[in-house]
């Protein structure tokens, strides 16, 4: 549904997008996550015909963002990280104003209003002023406009920004609810649990590329081809000498001491792994228990990007 190829965009001498891939299929929930100055959000303004790029492609349904803007705005939903609303206007009548705008006749915008107010749990705001809505209330308002066309592709730029736990859990809802009404949506967001609790996959990107994109759970189980080890001693023995000796290993990094157990990134398959257990073994160290763990997105996000910092400003 979405087929970026080779996009590179330059702001004078930086690069924000640098020959960028990504593909994202039909029905799919995909999230975009990288360190600042990534290129995430240039990315979706190129997607959204808002920034034309020096080189490559992008399409949305077959359609190339330049040669066809206008098609491409038809197909798209776009929810930028700064959402725009009208005070002065009830919650009715700003959807009737977009709805408008894409020459939706007058006989059809009640039922659609209704129905889009009800989709995103603001069925008893209708004759609400814009501007007396929650922050959370005003960001799902937004995201009922973007669906006034019933657009095939949602684009949304930090969606759940400033919200607090029951708008993001609302909005997370709602979200899944669009991926079983068939919609593709390409997502960014700071709150990296969140993007794992809803994303069908993950693209990590850094420095305008993307560097691992696939499956949630592919991810965050190897990462960057990097696996992460939990390792406890029988017993209760000082662990310093332990990690000292596995800080020595050119394949083993970042080991941390958690309570009883070392855990630490591990760059090998599964016959490396079994030699690192019987060359502890033959060293004298009383391993009681060594496993392969499953790390959490956060944790992929650092070891793919070598970031210490996940929030941008």
């Amino acid at each position: 549904m979405i087929v970026i190829e080779g996009l590179t965009k330059r702001f004078g001498a930086t690069v924000a997008l640098d020959a960028m891939d990504l593909k994202v299929e039909p029905g799919r929930i995909v999230g975009l996550i990288g360190p600042n100055g990534a290129g995430k959000t240039t990315a979706m303004s190129v997607l959204a015909t808002l920034l034309t790029p020096d080189a490559g492609s992008a399409r949305v349904d077959g359609c190339d963002v330049l040669a066809d803007p206008a098609r491409v705005k038809g197909m798209i939903g776009y929810m930028p990280d700064f959402f725009g609303v009208y005070d002065g206007l009830k919650a009715w009548e700003y959807l009737d104003f977009f709805a408008a705008a894409y020459y939706i006749p007058e006989s059809r915008r009640t039922a659609l209003i209704k129905d889009l107010l009800e989709l995103v749990n603001l069925g008893d705001k209708a004759e609400t002023y814009v501007d007396l809505l929650s922050r959370g209330m005003k960001q799902r308002l937004a995201l009922a406009r973007c669906l006034v066309h019933d657009p095939a592709v949602l684009i949304m730029d930090e969606p759940a920004s400033g919200l607090d736990p029951r708008a993001r859990a609302e909005l997370k809802e709602i979200i899944r609810h669009l991926r079983d009404m068939s919609k593709t949506v390409l997502i960014s967001s700071h709150i990296l649990p969140e993007l794992a609790e809803i994303c069908d996959e993950v693209a990590i990107m850094e420095k305008g590329k993307v560097l691992v994109c696939g499956p949630v759970e592919e991810i965050t189980a190897t990462g960057r081809g990097l696996r992460v080890i939990s390792l406890r001693l029988a017993g209760t023995p000082d662990l310093s000498g332990l990690g000292d000796y596995l800080n020595k290993r050119h394949n083993i990094s970042e080991v941390s001491k958690e309570e009883s157990n070392l855990k630490f990134f591990f760059d090998g398959d599964d016959a490396a792994q079994a030699a690192l257990l019987r060359e502890l073994a033959d060293q004298g160290w009383p391993v009681a228990e060594f496993k392969e763990v499953r790390r959490n997105l956060e944790e992929t996000f650092m070891a793919v990007t070598g970031e210490e910092d996940l929030h941008e400003s």
